[in-house]
């Protein structure tokens, strides 16, 4: 099969093919426990920048479940560690900023690193040896959208509420566009890099869009995310948590191909507001995945039900893998998927 006609890029084109495609945010990594036992001893962000290894945890799932795609194993402040920010991941705790961006001036100093300059070799050769093995899978690009890049910038690391991002929006709009707009560079280089390395899609992930008003999305992060993704060439998802008040934005203008969908809206309603030029992604709860199977069985169902309102419909959760998830659930939604 070309890959053209992969089941994902068809529908991610407003086609519906004859089984909807199914893939898995965090599909590639810590619920698998041959992901774990190839991390021992690696720290994440190391295992990200070491090309055999980030192929390889990037493959796993493809093999093990059977999805319709592979979505590249790295962390959303990746290319912020190859534009020579420095970050550590804390065990426990998550991105941590030596230098948190909070004032005109930490601005000035980050921004004056050129994105263009941003090293994605162990990159680009992770992204080589993914695609010479896939075949007739595409394999999904991966980045974080300014705003959640920005949201750990700021804070100096994770954050429940993001105050201290969401107040330099009003207190110094100037810095906070200048910042915005600089991450949004960032994140667009390290789409290109998997793009020209033989992505055959890319997805822009907003973790936490959702503690934003309407108001503050559009104003302040809508034209930022849209930047970053408008005019890559290749198929667009777009996906955010807790964007239900402001879904229709998510779709940039129609820049996004797919809206991702996460599990708090029922797929025919968010259909309703993205329209039928998009396609929607979405949206099993991951709570589920823990439920038993006929529980579990039911709600995919469901969600297939209320996907057929879309123009195609992607199966996917409405967020990540939980890390204690059953392997097989995963399986078993697939191979369900793919027999309606």
């Amino acid at each position: 099969m070309p890959l053209s006609d992969a089941p994902l890029l068809r529908a991610l084109a407003g086609d519906r093919p004859a089984q909807t495609p199914v893939w898995f945010m965090r599909q590639a990594g810590r619920s698998l426990p041959e992901y774990r036992e190839l991390r021992v001893g690696t720290r994440m962000l190391d295992a990200c920048l070491t090309p055999d290894l980030a192929a390889e945890i990037t493959l796993q799932p493809v093999r093990r479940h059977g999805v319709d795609a592979a979505v590249f194993f790295s962390d959303i402040v990746i290319p912020l560690r190859l534009a020579g920010v420095a970050v550590e991941i804390e065990p426990g705790r998550g991105p941590v900023f030596a230098q948190p961006v909070r004032t005109a001036d930490d601005v000035d100093r980050i921004t004056a690193i050129d994105p263009a300059d941003l090293d994605g070799s162990a990159i680009a050769e992770a992204v080589h040896l993914v695609t010479a093995e896939l075949g007739d899978v595409p394999l999904i690009g991966f980045a974080g959208a300014p705003f959640t890049l920005a949201a750990y910038l700021v804070e100096g690391g994770p954050s429940k509420e993001h105050l201290r991002a969401r107040a330099m929006m009003h207190a110094d709009p100037e810095s906070w566009n200048r910042l915005a707009a600089w991450l949004s560079r960032v994140s667009r280089r390290f789409l290109e890099v998997q793009r020209d390395a033989g992505a055959s899609a890319v997805q822009l992930f907003d973790s936490w869009a959702g503690s934003l008003s309407p108001a503050d999305y559009r104003r302040f992060v809508a034209p930022h995310s849209r930047a970053a993704l408008d005019g890559i060439g290749i198929p667009t998802i777009h996906f955010g948590v807790g964007t239900g008040p402001f879904l229709a934005d998510m779709r940039l203008g129609g820049v996004a191909d797919a809206v991702g969908v996460d599990w708090r809206q029922p797929l025919d309603e968010a259909t309703a507001v993205v329209g039928q030029e998009t396609t929607v992604q979405g949206n099993i709860d991951p709570a589920l995945l823990a439920a038993p199977w006929p529980v579990l069985e039911t709600h995919v169902r469901e969600v297939l039900q209320r996907g057929r309102a879309a123009r195609a419909h992607i199966l996917n959760l409405g967020h990540g893998v939980p890390p204690e998830t059953d392997p097989d659930q995963l399986t078993r939604i697939v191979e369900f998927a793919h027999a309606q």
